[in-house]
């Protein structure tokens, strides 16, 4: 029976998304969809930060107790990969950065330096004591996931549907995808790079048959104040968004074997001053895009 393509949009994460997929009929199709989308919601409800009786919010009260708290296996990993990023980017990446967005989720004043100052002094993995399943903080620590979270759900649904017998379509979860395969033919599929500026003409086009892609760009989510625009990804140093300036990057995708990774490399290059970020992204072995704040395109290997 040939296979026929099937395509399911909802929201999650905060985000619009797409699962499509290849299979023998709509009703083989629809157990898959109800499949990945069962577990790209779990991950929501357990490590959404704004909602208050999700896991992640409880973790950050539960760890400023005297004893900490031991977490289960799954936090765990993802807690050992964001210390793992945390050194590789020499403090950027940090996942205890929440209270300072919450900040910046603000759309109609900029925070003062007192308030800046106030929530670094509550900011920083290096105040965490970690172990690989007990974890402490001091009180005041928010932890924050989403740095890596949509992109880890990305794979967990993608892998659940290859053990399912889906060995073609994708995962798309607001722009962080996962590739299970390519079409039944042996076409990889093509993905357009947003152009911030320009939306019916992509930036670039990647061609790919399995693994992860990703994008980091300071121009889908940012705030506007008085005229200014702030990016959404904030330096934990100092407490301020990623200044959109020549010294640094507008936007990175990344190809990885994971979305994970992929979404974990392109944040890096939006994080670094450009020269690393080249550096950084040149030497990952992976395929990168990589734009100038004046929208051309600085790397392109792939």
């Amino acid at each position: 029976m040939k296979l026929q393509l099937h395509g399911y949009r909802f929201a999650s994460m905060g985000c619009p998304c797409v699962v499509k997929l290849y299979a023998q009929s709509g009703v083989q199709a629809r157990q898959g969809f109800d499949l990945a989308l069962a577990e790209i919601h779990r991950l929501d409800l357990k490590y959404s930060h704004y909602r208050d009786n999700s896991y992640l919010v409880q973790l950050s009260a539960l760890a400023a107790q005297p004893g900490g708290v031991a977490v289960d296996e799954e936090t765990a990993a993802l807690l050992n990969y964001a210390e793992t990023q945390f050194e590789i980017s020499e403090g950027l990446f940090d996942i205890t950065t929440r209270g300072l967005s919450a900040l910046w989720d603000r759309i109609t004043s900029l925070p003062s330096e007192s308030e800046i100052a106030s929530t670094l002094r509550q900011t920083g993995w290096e105040r965490v004591w970690w172990n690989g399943r007990q974890l402490k903080a001091p009180a005041g620590i928010k932890f924050d996931l989403g740095g890596i979270v949509k992109e880890y759900a990305a794979d967990r649904a993608a892998g659940l549907l290859k053990k399912a017998g889906f060995g073609s379509g994708y995962v798309d979860l607001g722009g962080d995808l996962h590739f299970l395969g390519p079409h039944p033919d042996g076409r990889r599929w093509k993905v357009g790079i947003r152009n911030p500026d320009h939306k019916d003409r992509p930036m670039a086009e990647v061609e790919t048959g399995r693994g992860g892609l990703a994008t980091s760009g300071d121009y889908e989510r940012y705030s506007e104040i008085r005229g200014v625009r702030y990016s959404h990804i904030i330096d934990p140093r100092t407490g301020w968004p990623v200044s959109p300036d020549a010294s640094r990057l507008s936007a990175v995708s990344a190809l990885a074997p994971s979305c994970l990774l992929a979404g974990s490399v392109s944040t890096l290059g939006m994080l670094l001053t450009r020269e690393k970020a080249i550096t950084l992204l040149q030497q990952s072995g992976l395929a990168c895009l990589a734009v100038g704040a004046d929208r051309k395109i600085l790397l392109w290997s792939h």
